[in-house]
């Protein structure tokens, strides 16, 4: 019982601290990295893929939740351009809630062949994921109808095929190179603390 309380304590702790980078990331606009044509890639997204990827499903879906919850707020504070369709739950919480379990199923598949192949793989495809839930859910909310707050004539889709070209890929590439370092880092922590463990017992 002590072990299984513990287990669950420890992935509240980390769904908090996760959740917390996210929101963290995004206020200070650190998780914001410019890119070409005055566009921003984001990294908001890559605690919820770690934490998946190290705790499970459940971990991964309440960071997400906590980055989608984030992003609707700061939707409606500041409803200008596209970041307007964003007030919609459905396009700000609901793919964020989603993705991380894409990450987690295909690390758990892969990582039965190479545990750091896995995590480069399913951070990059959960990346990929959570861009065609976004967008998907950006279409099926507004359709093929206009920007409102600012961008009026700026259509939809004309704005998921600058997102899925422009930032889908960088932000895949950088899910990848981070993730793995932090996971790979962790997991050689872990290893090492286990060993230590064995070798006091001896």
């Amino acid at each position: 019982m002590k072990a299984a309380s513990g287990g669950y304590i420890r992935k509240l702790v980390v769904t908090g601290a996760l959740g917390a980078l996210a929101v963290f990331l995004g206020v200070t606009r650190l998780g914001l990295i410019p890119w070409v044509s005055g566009a921003s890639i984001t990294i908001l997204h890559i605690p919820a893929i770690i934490g998946a990827i190290l705790e499970g499903p459940l971990v991964g879906t309440g960071i997400g939740a906590i980055f989608g919850i984030f992003s609707l707020y700061q939707a409606n504070m500041n409803p200008v351009g596209i970041d307007a369709l964003f007030r919609n739950p459905l396009v700000s919480v609901l793919p964020r809630v989603l993705f991380p379990l894409a990450a987690w199923l295909l690390y758990a598949l892969l990582s039965k062949w190479k545990k750091i192949p896995a995590v480069i793989v399913s951070s990059v495809l959960a990346t990929l994921v959570h861009t065609i839930l976004v967008l998907g859910m950006l279409v099926l909310t507004n359709g093929s109808g206009t920007l409102t707050g600012g961008a009026e004539g700026v259509t939809v889709w004309a704005v998921i095929g600058t997102i899925l070209v422009a930032n889908g890929i960088p932000e895949a590439a950088a899910a990848g190179i981070i993730s793995t370092l932090v996971v790979a880092a962790w997991l050689g922590i872990s290893s090492g603390s286990k060993k230590s463990k064995l070798s006091s017992e001896e």
